[in-house]
């Protein structure tokens, strides 16, 4: 209890203590205490700290700074920089920081040739301090200068002037990095951090011809195991930048350089050293994948590039399975999409020359990819972690998505190609093709037909008829069959005949666990895509489906894709039929919920009935026996329909029978909001998909949600009600109820609001959407709502905000919403006035803008009576503001009925200053 006492004393003095040091460096008398806290007696830690309460100053106050001070300061750091030289380094590079901040800030005017004097003063000899660490010191602080620059707070105007003037410091600091990496005394240490220096500086688009010398050195220095990961680091950042591809000449001497990397690439290989291998490659694809198109362009050179290609291609094929023997072949699949787009893009004439080329190496690179992309023995993949499997699967869907976009330039005959080679190999009789190789290749065609249009192709019947060959002895093959039958489901359809050769395979596969997505998502594609050439199969469709949905085969959400299959099929069919099958595939779910809702509630029984309310919504959500599907163009063959459809449509029906056993469900449930929005969920799809067939049950679905809201107010039944009134209230037939279920669910719904909105999220979220889409007309109906909906934006939300500003602009031509808008205008403005004035977040400001500007565009002579009684109010909206201020913002305000982006402006500075955040950091970041 002590220990436990203590320990609590202790994080609650931690978090004072680190409290006050936050305080304490922005305070103005950190100018002198940070001097006494880097004294030598003082530990690291107090150090660190005085150094970095002078780069906050100097960074984020130097206004407070007066300008002759400047020289004064600038001496201190470099007296306290040569005297850490030999010190702690963390303290060392807080005060290397601080200077660099310092240098940002008085370049170019206060301090020209910044960086020439910082050279100048390290490479003085005198003192205490030896070469070496005064060397070091130096580095530290090139270094961190670039880096600083890059997050500095520098104004927009102030950037462009120091980046310039960095730029023309560059000469100051090529020679020192040339120098020290050249000189064989070096010290391993110190070429790295001129690597790492180099690293920095290019960040700041220094020409590429102008560090031509430190690249070609770094790479001598790849050759050094303790310098090759910042040689490849100096040489990625230094390749990459943007502007490089303006200096071809430059380039086009770095690509023997790489391709001389290519013995040492080999050797890292075969020795397994896989962070060797890894780096090359960078380079390489780095040189490849940020220049392509320049290099291309130098037809003479035509055959170093085609040798950096291949070198790509040899890293894309790397030795191993990804990720457990090697990371790098990921790293090249973004420069074959680069490539291609380059060579695309040329004109015919340029493009067909450069694909003579080119093709052959796009078909070698499918074949490489679809060699990484081969499953490891079964042995291997067993001891693999489930991370690395993860990491594998994620690694083919980006195989697959390069192999869909090489589609694009080698069109038809890279499925010729791939059906070649699965020929083969399915007629081979040898013992030594494996599973992994058939897998691979019908991933391939998976992979294209997935995205690509295959209709044309005239391989794919021929596919179709290999498929029942494969030998399926693996659970990874048989779900890449299912998933390859799956992609050629509109394929299918416009070829019903070849149904039988694969839907067997499917209704099999459906009763193993193990391929439980992908049986189950193919059988939902064939049914959808295929469903007026389904009715023969159905009984066997449905049989099948029924067992495994009774044998609990399928996880919950394999469930219920399995009923939106069951309801794609079952829509081609006839009335009687659908209700013939209705019947025999609910019956027993019905009478298992009829059962659970006579049991006391309990987390077992709950779970089971949102899981049949589930089953039942998924059904319907797909059972639609009026669509049919859309002409393809005026010369398309006859429209594939289903039979002409008569009486009450079959989900109604169904709905109709089990409405008095979902309302027994609720009644015991009705505290439960899960199995409230289960029991919605079905209605809202159902009416989504039925629309207007819906009808009959609007009344009695009113009544009920209504008594639900009335009883215990839920987000669920608000957005039933969305959809009941978007599709039923323009019906005279539907008006009456759905008129007395807004009223009912609005009423209720203010009671709650003036009882604290903020208690229920939830409902002020889907209540915003349902008045943001009811019609004009019939908001206008009803006074209450429409006037609630002006009383509402004191909540920060966005649909209530976009709903004012829609309406507002018709208080003039419709005499209702002028009405409402005179009543309620005034609580609008000073809920938007309350919010600019702190009680909602700085992120929404811009919505509130726009409530002003709507307010004084179209009610300028009310704004200007409301402002100016609103902002009369002692402290309000803000204690923080004068009345002066208040005045200034009335008067901006009012002046702005066009410019609604100052407006914006406005009412940012405005809210600033309502919480003192006018001036600040936090202002600079807004």
């Amino acid at each position: 209890m002590y220990h436990c006492l203590k320990l609590s004393f202790s994080l609650s003095n931690k978090n004072l203590a680190q409290k006050w040091l936050m305080q304490a460096q922005v305070s103005p008398q950190a100018w002198q205490f940070c001097w006494v806290l880097l004294r030598p007696e003082k530990v690291p830690e107090i150090q660190y700290f005085g150094a970095s309460a002078l780069h906050t100053k100097i960074s984020r106050y130097w206004g407070d700074i007066p300008a002759e001070q400047y020289d004064t300061l600038k001496t201190q750091l470099f007296s306290q920089i040569a005297h850490f030289a030999s010190g702690s380094k963390i303290v060392l590079t807080r005060l290397c920081v601080a200077l660099a901040s310092l240098a940002l800030n008085m370049m170019p005017e206060a301090w020209p040739g910044a960086v020439s004097e910082m050279v100048r003063m390290f490479q003085e000899e005198g003192g205490e301090v030896d070469g070496r660490a005064r060397c070091l010191a130096l580095l530290e602080l090139l270094t961190v200068l670039p880096e600083e620059f890059q997050t500095s707070r520098l104004p927009q105007y102030r950037k462009g002037q120091v980046r310039g003037a960095l730029g023309r410091e560059w000469t100051a600091v090529y020679p020192l990095l040339q120098q020290l990496l050249r000189q064989p005394d070096s010290p391993p240490l110190v070429k790295a951090r001129v690597l790492k220096c180099l690293s920095s500086w290019v960040l700041l688009d220094v020409p590429l011809n102008e560090s031509e010398g430190l690249v070609e050195a770094s790479f001598t220095a790849l050759a050094d195991p303790e310098l090759f990961d910042t040689a490849v680091e100096a040489i990625v950042n230094t390749i990459s930048q943007p502007d490089s591809q303006r200096y071809v000449n430059t380039l086009l001497k770095l690509v023997p350089q790489v391709l001389q990397l290519q013995e040492q690439l080999r050797d890292a290989i075969q020795n397994g050293d896989m962070e060797t291998s890894h780096g090359i490659c960078r380079i390489a694809v780095s040189l490849g994948e940020n220049h392509s198109r320049a290099l291309l362009e130098q037809v003479e050179h035509w055959q170093s590039f085609l040798a950096l290609v291949n070198m790509i291609m040899f890293c894309t094929g790397i030795p191993g399975h990804y990720p457990v023997n090697e990371t790098t072949s990921s790293l090249t699949l973004t420069f074959w999409y680069t490539l291609q787009d380059d060579i695309m893009s040329f004109e015919a004439e340029k493009q067909a020359i450069y694909l003579q080329v080119y093709r052959p190496v796009y078909f070698q690179l499918v074949d490489v990819l679809l060699h990484k992309a081969q499953f490891p023995t079964d042995e291997e993949y067993a001891s693999w972690s489930s991370d690395e499997k993860e990491q594998f699967r994620i690694y083919r869907v980006d195989v697959s998505d390069t192999l869909m976009y090489v589609y694009e330039m080698l069109g038809a005959e890279l499925l010729s190609n791939l059906y070649d080679k699965l020929g083969r190999v399915l007629t081979n009789t040898e013992p030594t093709t494996t599973w992994q190789h058939t897998e691979a290749l019908l991933y391939g065609f998976q992979s294209i037909a997935e995205t690509i249009d295959v209709n044309y192709s005239d391989v794919i019947p021929g596919l179709i008829g290999l498929i029942p060959r494969i030998n399926i002895n693996n659970v990874q093959l048989a779900d890449t069959v299912m998933f390859t039958i799956g992609a050629l489901a509109e394929w299918l359809a416009d070829h019903p005949v070849m149904l039988s050769s694969v839907l067997p395979l499917v209704l099999q596969a459906l009763g193993n666990p193990d391929l439980s997505v992908s049986s189950v998502s193919t059988l939902k594609k064939i049914c959808r895509e295929c469903k007026y050439d389904l009715p023969p199969y159905a009984a066997n469709i449905v049989a099948v489906s029924q067992e495994v949905l009774i044998k609990q085969i399928h996880k919950t959400s394999q469930c219920m894709w399995l009923m939106q299959a069951l309801g794609f099929l079952l829509s081609a069919l006839p009335v009687e039929e659908i209700l013939r099958n209705l019947h025999s595939l609910i019956t027993p779910y019905i009478q298992q919920l009829e059962k659970l809702a006579g049991e006391t509630p309990n987390p077992s029984n709950k779970l089971a009935i949102i899981h049949i309310l589930g089953l039942l919504s998924n059904l319907f959500t797909t059972l639609d026996i009026t669509k049919q599907e859309e002409e393809s163009g005026e010369n398309a063959p006859p429209i594939k329909s289903a039979p002409p459809q008569t009486g009450p449509n079959p989900v109604v029906v169904v709905l109709q029978q089990v409405f008095a056993l979902i309302q027994t469900v609720l009644s015991k449930w009705l505290n439960d909001s899960q199995v409230v929005e289960a029991v919605c969920a079905i209605f809202e799809k159902s009416v989504k998909t039925l629309l207007h067939d819906f009808a009959p049950m609007v009344s009695q679905l009113s009544e009920m949600l209504g008594q639900m809201y009335s009883t215990i107010p839920q987000a669920s039944a608000l957005d039933l009600t969305r959809q009941m009134v978007h599709i039923f209230a323009s019906e005279t037939n539907n008006f009456p109820p759905i008129k007395a279920l807004f009223e009912l669910v609005t009423s209720v719904t203010l009671t709650i609001f003036q009882q604290g909105p903020r208690d229920h999220p939830d409902i002020v979220d889907s209540f915003m959407q349902l008045q943001a889409q009811v019609c004009f007309w019939f908001l206008i109906s009803f006074t209450l709502g429409f006037s609630l909906l002006f009383r509402c934006p004191f909540l920060s939300h966005f649909s209530s905000l976009l709903s004012c500003t829609e309406l507002i602009p018709r208080c003039a031509d419709i005499p209702p919403v002028g009405q409402v808008v005179q009543e309620n205008g005034k609580l609008l403005l000073l809920a938007v006035l309350e919010a600019i004035g702190g009680q909602s977040s700085r992120s929404v400001m811009d919505q509130f803008a726009e409530v002003l500007f709507c307010l004084n565009k179209h009610c300028f002579a009310l704004l200007t009576v409301w402002l100016k009684e609103a902002l009369r109010s002692p402290g309000f909206p803000s204690s923080r503001v004068s009345n002066e201020q208040k005045d200034t913002f009335s008067q901006q305000v009012l002046r702005e009925r066009v410019n609604k982006r100052r407006v914006k402006d406005i009412v940012k500075e405005f809210t600033l200053v309502c919480r003192g955040l006018h001036g600040t950091e936090y202002a600079a970041d807004y």
